[in-house]
Parts: C-alpha cells; structure tokens; sequence
C-alpha cells in the first residue's frame, strides 16, 4: 500500500517565527527516514509505502513526532491498497511517464 500523508501541528512551539511549521514537520520526516520503507517528501505530503501495520506504524510515530511540538495535530491521509503490488511509488509514476513518452 502507499499512503500520502500530511501532518499540520496547531499551537504551542510548533509555529516558527516566520509563521512556518518546518521544525515540527522536520521530526515527521525523522521518522519516516528513520522507518528504511520506501518514501518521498513533497512540499505538501509525504509518500510512505509497505504493508498495512508498518504503514500506519509509521504515520503513528510521526504523528506523536509533531505532536512533542504542538497540543493538537491535524493529519490527513489517503491511501491506496493494492494487495501483491510493490514498488508502487515509483512504478505509477514509470506508467504515466511511458504515456506521456509515447504521445498517447
């Protein structure tokens, strides 16, 4: 499965001086580093993909990451599940770009 997640910490230490959140997201993607599955951080989500119970592991423990920041934590997540598929992160974007390459 691959799950696009994103966190967003409300109050506390988590906002920095220019308004941003970075230090807080900065120990989410900590954890999902740390994690070794497959993954990709973009401006807005980060990509994790494995099995169920260590997908959601992961998003737990990054979750509680931000949450060392902030009293509340705003997480949106959306998956994909498609069991016996593997390297999908990057074999979905392979798909489109062959299409696109072809002039399909």
């Amino acid at each position: 499965m691959i799950v696009a997640f994103s966190l967003t910490p409300s109050g506390g230490t988590a906002v920095d001086a220019d308004g941003g959140m970075s230090a807080a997201v900065a120990a989410a993607v900590e954890v999902v580093r740390a994690s070794g599955l497959p993954h990709q951080t973009t401006s807005m989500f980060t990509y994790l993909e494995g099995d169920w119970d260590e997908v959601m592991a992961v998003v737990k423990a990054a979750a509680e990451a931000v949450a060392a920041h902030a009293p509340r934590v705003g997480l949106v997540l959306k998956a994909d599940i498609r069991p016996g598929h593997t390297d999908e992160l990057t074999g979905k974007v392979e798909r489109v770009e062959r299409h696109l390459g072809s002039g399909a």
